[in-house]
């Protein structure tokens, strides 16, 4: 079978601004920092950090009380995010309302680095403190890592493949390009697929801490303390959240009319294979060229790159040192920018939400900035075009978006503008 075009028709974000994509996008053009100063009171020492989190979700409102409660936290968020992405896509939810078209081929497949750890580490408290005997029936599907994608294939009666990826800071980014790829192919016509983690868990933060690549902040700095590319940059800021898109063959999609709000051409992956956690520029610079080739892309075609770029000392300047390879003589003028700077380190979700950014910088003709950075570039990270504040009206039909994760694993995925 040949190739088949993939059209993006549907985009969900559980925010941390707390509104729909569009207020999302409007709000990271703006510059506008989600993260804010987290103080726990959790013992032996309470948790003081700067961290993104999702304050105004309303799991029951967004799901049922009863699907609620079989699931953690970030199986609610990557959920409602699918469900969003769903309704963006103009599907409905019952098979039997779809014109009797088969959902038998149609699948999920989604990315998450910790999955349902925090109901581990709940249960561990439960023993170790609380001197409890038994745990809850339902820690086990509660703590699946294939929790969403098991959940989304029941609600949504989706008889396809339902799977989940774990790749650290590359998850979302390959559950993506692997549905991307199950569409091109003809496998499925329609794929849903994306991420979600929630990390503000006591030892997922503490053992962040003693790796010693998170920003510090209190009330007044934690806006700020994500700062890609700079030279002041202190570390990486943890979020949670989820993000999905709705994949469909661009045919079918046109058939029933929907509306197209991009197109994934292509998909890189690559392995560093050198170091769990030092990024290697000749890895990332496989992945990126894979990517473009997969897409039938030259490196003049592309208009904008979102960075993976998570303010760590080692990492950046290793990212725009393979931007540099791949680009050449056109780097100095190729747009690049870290939206972590304000909605913060997803881990498994960030390919995720990174994905949708790129999707929607090209259907608004709209780049977001690296927040924080003006006046402050990190002489080692120079060599592309940072964009300091939020750009309009500009003309762009290509777009990548990376993600480089610890263990080596890399994925970069391939944009095109929706047809205008």
């Amino acid at each position: 079978m040949q190739a088949r075009r993939v059209a993006i028709t549907g985009l969900g974000v559980i925010s941390p601004y707390g509104g729909d994509i569009t207020d999302f996008f409007e709000r990271l053009v703006a510059g506008e920092s989600a993260s804010r100063h987290l103080l726990t009171d959790d013992l032996p020492r309470p948790l003081s950090i700067p961290f993104v989190n999702c304050p105004g979700f309303d799991a029951e409102a967004a799901l049922s009380k009863p699907l609620v409660v079989t699931m953690e936290r970030f199986a609610q968020l990557g959920m409602a995010a699918t469900y969003l992405a769903w309704e963006h896509a103009g599907l409905p939810r019952q098979p039997e309302e779809a014109s009797g078209e088969s959902r038998e081929h149609w699948g999920c497949i989604w990315g998450t680095a910790l999955g349902g750890l925090a109901a581990f580490e709940r249960g561990s408290r439960d023993f170790w403190q609380k001197g409890r005997e038994r745990l809850s029936p339902l820690s086990v599907v509660q703590g699946m890592n294939n929790a969403v994608n098991a959940h989304v294939s029941i609600q949504l009666g989706l008889g396809g493949i339902s799977t989940s990826h774990t790749a650290a800071c590359a998850s979302s980014g390959i559950a993506i390009g692997e549905a991307f790829r199950r569409v091109r192919s003809g496998d499925a016509d329609v794929m849903l697929a994306g991420g979600s983690d929630v990390c503000q868990t006591y030892h997922v933060v503490r053992a962040w801490e003693a790796m010693r690549v998170m920003a510090p902040g209190g009330a007044d700095t934690s806006a700020t303390a994500c700062r890609p590319f700079a030279a002041d940059r202190s570390g990486l800021v943890l979020g949670e959240g989820a993000a999905a898109l709705v994949l469909e063959a661009w045919d079918h999609a046109v058939a029933r009319g929907a509306r197209i709000h991009g197109e994934i051409i292509g998909y890189g992956t690559s392995c560093d294979h050198s170091h769990l956690v030092r990024p290697q520029r000749e890895g990332q610079v496989r992945a990126m060229r894979s990517a473009l080739a997969d897409g039938g892309l030259t490196p003049a075609d592309i208009h904008y790159v979102n960075a993976h770029g998570t303010a760590t000392a080692e990492g950046d300047p290793v990212e725009i040192a393979a931007l540099r390879e791949v680009f050449g003589e056109l780097a100095p003028g190729l747009p690049v920018s870290a939206t972590k700077s304000m909605h913060g380190h997803l881990l498994g979700a960030a390919g995720a939400i990174e994905a949708v950014v790129t999707a929607l910088a090209l259907r608004e003709q709209a780049v977001p900035p690296t927040a924080h950075l003006a006046g402050r570039i990190d002489p080692a990270c120079e060599g592309v075009d940072h964009v300091l504040e939020g750009r309009r009206g500009v003309p762009m039909q290509a777009a990548l978006s990376s993600s480089f994760a610890f263990g080596g694993s890399n994925a970069v995925l391939a944009f095109r503008a929706p047809p205008r």
